[in-house]
Formats: structure tokens, C-alpha cells, sequence
């Protein structure tokens, strides 16, 4: 065994020391992070990121804070609303250190802490809502939740940046009941608007009904002043030639209306009447008149025409004692009836 002297041993035993001393007075704190120190145990001051010294077997380091923000997640509880109905509701809060004295030491377990504050908050103001407020009014939780929670954790030197509410779910009967509901409200929509279509259609054919039957009246109004007009300007234009022009237009109507009839191709059997002698006659007498008329069309000095034997007299025309009448006709004896 080597000799080892006692200046030897003092010598390492002092190196000891003084790397105890030194570990002991040199703290490195990371980014993010602020570090606490305790003089015998009563907080003295902060140690921000980087390197720093401290007494050493005087000052210790007490909390390590963490300065960044921090996800808290709230677990899920089962909430009652106004109007009894229960709902499962669990969220997300997002905070952030913003003085870390005040934090490590006006409240013991900060997380904890936060979470039951936010817990006991959510009841709060969910418990104030109906149903359907508290499923189609997430802002306006989360917004009531922020500012509850905000002013809370001020003596904390906590800072709350955002309020979730992550999931709001009623029970299994509530959300049959709710959905049989909701089908219930779109067949009644639909019904609803399928009827006001049915209305809406009956009105526009009414309306149409209406203007169709205006229009159809104004043409025939319209027709019955032309029909008049057209009577006006023929009686004007027959005036001077007397009831022999007017004869002469109902006679031309008349062959007009037959030659149409005898041209139709479905037509075999043409039937003449009976006065056609005497229409041919009667035009053929208006003829004569309208060639013999003078330029201011008085027919009054017009003497009527003369007639073949065995012609009919001309419409209107009256023979006088002059006109030679036409011969009787030939009667044949009955060969059945002879002897």
C-alpha cells in the first residue's frame, strides 16, 4: 500500500469542495422555464433562461415554472341543464404563467387547481341554459367560461388565453328523441312548402285563367268594332245604289259559300237549292245595274232590264205589264195512267 500523506488528502478533499461549491453556485436554466430561489428557505428572487449564480449553501432553488403556454385538459363530467336534462361535457383550457412567484407560491398544485376551477364554472353556466341553448351556443359558453376563469386565476399571476368546450353529448333516449323530432320538423317543413307550391301554383292559373279570358274579350271587342265598321263603310257604300248593291254582296257570299262546298274533295253528292234560278237571275240582274250605273251611283233612273222567256225575274225586281210572261210549260201525259 503507497503512502499518502495528509497534504495529499487535504488537497483532493478541498477540490471536493470547491466543485460542490461551484455545482452548487452555478444554475443553468433552459429556455421557457424560470427558476425560483429560496435564501433558508424564503424566496428571494428569479433566475431567467441562461447562466446564473446563487449563494451557495445559502440560496437553493425552489419551483421550476414553466412560462410557455400549457394545454390543461379538462375531463369529461355530466352536467345538468335548466331545463333537467343531462349532458356530458369535458373541454380544453389553455393558460400561461405570466408572473411564476405568484404561481409557485399563492396556490399550491396550479393544474389542479385549474381544473377543478373550470370544472365548477362549466356547471355554472351550462346549469343556466336550456338544451338547445347549451348544444347551439358553444361561443357563447366558451366566451363566459373565459372571463370567469380569467378573473379567477389573476392572483395566481395566471393568464387564461382560450376556453374550449370540446364535446357536449346528451344521452342515448335524448338523441333518438331529438332526431325523431327533428325528422318530425323537416316532414312538416316539407308538407309546408309543398302546399305553398300547390297555392302558388293554383294562383298563377287563376291569373292566367283571367288574362286569357281578358285578352279573348278584347278581341272580341276589337272584332265586333271592325265587324261594325266594315257594316258602316258598306251601308255608306251602298246608300246610293239601294237594296239592288246590297243584293249583289249576299248573292256573291252566297255563290261563294256553294262553289266552296261543290270544290271539297269529301263532297259527292252536291245539293242544289231550289232558288238558284232565281239568285243566278238576281245577279245577273245586280250586274246589269252596277254596268248601267252613273258615276254618282244613283240606280233610281236605272229601268230594269230585260228578260229572256223562261228567266227568273231578278231579286227584289217586279215585272210590269210590258214584260211578256214566259210561256206555260208542256204537260206530257202519263203513259201508266193513259186508257
Amino acid at each position: 500500500m503507497p503512502y499518502v500523506s495528509g497534504g495529499t488528502i487535504v488537497l483532493v478533499v478541498v477540490l471536493l469542495l470547491a466543485l460542490v461549491t461551484a455545482a452548487k453556485g452555478i444554475r443553468t436554466v433552459p429556455q421557457g422555464q424560470v427558476w425560483t430561489v429560496e435564501r433558508f428557505g424564503r424566496f428571494t428572487h428569479l433566475l431567467n433562461p441562461g447562466l446564473n449564480f446563487i449563494i451557495p449553501y445559502v440560496d437553493s432553488i425552489g419551483q421550476k415554472m414553466n412560462v410557455q403556454e400549457v394545454v390543461l385538459d379538462i375531463p369529461e363530467q355530466s352536467v345538468i341543464t335548466r331545463d333537467n336534462a343531462s349532458v356530458t361535457v369535458d373541454g380544453i383550457v389553455y393558460y400561461r404563467i405570466m408572473d411564476p412567484a405568484k404561481a409557485a407560491y399563492q396556490v399550491q398544485n396550479l393544474q389542479a387547481a385549474l381544473t377543478a376551477l373550470t370544472m365548477t364554472n362549466i356547471r355554472a353556466v351550462i346549469g343556466e341554459m336550456d338544451l338547445d341553448q347549451t348544444l347551439s351556443s358553444r361561443d357563447r359558453i366558451n366566451s363566459q367560461l373565459l372571463s370567469i376563469l380569467d378573473g379567477a386565476t389573476d392572483p395566481w399571476g395566471v393568464k387564461i388565453a382560450r376556453v374550449e368546450i370540446r364535446k357536449i353529448e346528451p344521452p342515448e333516449n335524448l338523441i333518438r328523441a331529438m332526431n325523431l323530432q327533428m325528422t318530425a320538423e323537416r316532414e312538416r317543413r316539407a308538407s309546408v312548402t309543398r302546399a305553398e307550391g300547390a297555392k302558388a301554383a293554383l294562383i298563377l292559373e287563376a291569373e292566367g285563367r283571367k288574362e286569357a279570358a281578358f285578352r279573348d274579350a278584347e278581341a272580341r271587342e276589337r272584332s265586333a268594332q271592325a265587324e261594325a265598321e266594315a257594316t258602316r263603310m258598306v251601308a255608306a257604300a251602298a246608300s246610293g245604289a239601294g237594296a239592288d248593291a246590297l243584293r249583289y254582296f249576299v248573292a256573291e257570299k252566297y255563290v261563294s259559300a256553294f262553289q266552296a262546298v261543290a270544290a271539297s274533295p269529301s263532297s259527292r253528292l252536291v245539293i242544289v237549292p231550289m232558288e238558284a234560278a232565281g239568285l243566278a237571275g238576281g245577279v245577273t240582274a245586280a250586274l246589269e245595274l252596277l254596268r248601267q250605273a252613273p258615276r254618282t251611283g244613283d240606280f233610281a233612273a236605272v229601268s230594269p232590264p230585260s228578260m229572256s222567256p223562261g228567266a227568273a225575274p231578278p231579286m227584289g225586281f217586279r215585272p210590269t205589264a210590258d214584260i211578256v210572261p214566259p210561256p206555260p210549260p208542256v204537260t206530257r201525259p202519263n203513259p201508266w195512267t193513259a186508257g
